[in-house]
């Protein structure tokens, strides 16, 4: 604004002299101000969590990475390794019955896993509760809460959670029909978030 103050006829008048239209400045002046400001906080602030989520992405396993051959007891029994998944896109949820974000954003990754399993994806819950007593939580989880989620449900080792990183919960992950690691996310996600992912990745 300091060249509109100072361009035309020189310096601006003081409070009770004349000028040109003999009169205040006009409202719109201040607000203008006020637009400027508040945009140019909005756009730091857009910076600020750009940083952020760029800054939580890089502490997880990079693009690129392959997933390794271990071992995962199912809760629905037998074994499953995110090897035996290839051709398929998997979306790798680590979550854990005593955590809340992921309580609340499982539903959503049902929902989503349900709706697009005809299309390749494969969902794959990795439970991180502790063992040796993770299956009696993880049961009483799904009888008590959520019914939907046994077919999806394994135990993720130590091992496994230290390759992808997991240092909180919920972890996602997306692998693509390679096993690589195309996606990640530390943090609960919206519905519409995580839609937009999952069509991401089986896009690719």
């Amino acid at each position: 604004m300091t060249e509109q103050e100072n361009a035309g006829a020189g310096q601006r008048p003081e409070a009770g002299q004349g000028g040109t239209g003999g009169g205040p400045q006009p409202a719109s002046f201040g607000w203008s101000k006020v637009l400027l400001v508040v945009t140019g906080l909005a756009g730091l602030v857009a910076l600020g969590y750009l940083g952020v989520q760029e800054a939580m992405r890089s502490r997880l396993a990079s693009d690129g990475m392959t997933a390794p051959k271990l071992q995962m007891e199912r809760y629905a029994g037998g074994k499953l390794s995110l090897a035996d998944l290839k051709g398929k896109v998997v979306m790798l949820d680590f979550w854990a019955t005593w955590c809340p974000p992921c309580e609340a954003e499982m539903p959503s990754l049902i929902k989503l896993a349900k709706e697009y399993e005809g299309k390749g994806l494969v969902f794959v819950a990795a439970s991180r509760d502790e063992m040796p007593d993770a299956p009696l939580y993880v049961q009483e989880f799904i009888v008590s809460r959520m019914p939907e989620l046994g077919p999806y449900v394994v135990y993720a080792p130590d091992e496994l959670a230290t390759v992808f990183q997991v240092t909180a919960l919920p972890t996602l992950y997306f692998l693509d029909k390679e096993g690589r690691v195309i996606d990640a996310q530390r943090g609960m996600l919206s519905e519409s978030e995580l839609r937009r992912r999952v069509e991401r990745a089986l896009s690719q």
